[in-house]
C-alpha cells in the first residue's frame, strides 16, 4: 500500500480539525479555570483554522470565494491566538 501526500495530508488536517473541536469543546464542558479555558479554546482555533487552510489548498480545483475569504482570515485568526497563548503562557500554574 502506498501513500500519496496528498491523501496523507487530507487526512491530517481532518485529524487536526477533530483535535481542535475536541480541545474547543473541552473549554466549554470541562474546564473551570478561566485561563486555562482561554488557552484550550486557542489552541482549538489554531487546529481548526490549519486544517480547513491546508484543506482549502490541497485540492486541485478552483478555489471560491469561501476559499479565499478562508485563506485571508484564517492566518489573522491563528495569528491572534498564537499571540493569546504566548501572552498567558506564563500564568498557567503547573
Amino acid at each position: 500500500m502506498t501513500v500519496d501526500p496528498v491523501s496523507l495530508s487530507w487526512a491530517a488536517s481532518w485529524i487536526a480539525t477533530g483535535l481542535g473541536v475536541a480541545l474547543w469543546l473541552w473549554s466549554w464542558l470541562g474546564e473551570k479555570n478561566a485561563i486555562q479555558k482561554l488557552r484550550y479554546r486557542d489552541c482549538g482555533v489554531v487546529l481548526v483554522f490549519s486544517g480547513v487552510i491546508l484543506r482549502v489548498l490541497v485540492p486541485a480545483r478552483e478555489m471560491t470565494p469561501f476559499d479565499w475569504a478562508m485563506l485571508i482570515l484564517g492566518p489573522l485568526f491563528i495569528a491572534a491566538a498564537l499571540w493569546r497563548l504566548a501572552r498567558t503562557g506564563a500564568q498557567v500554574m503547573p
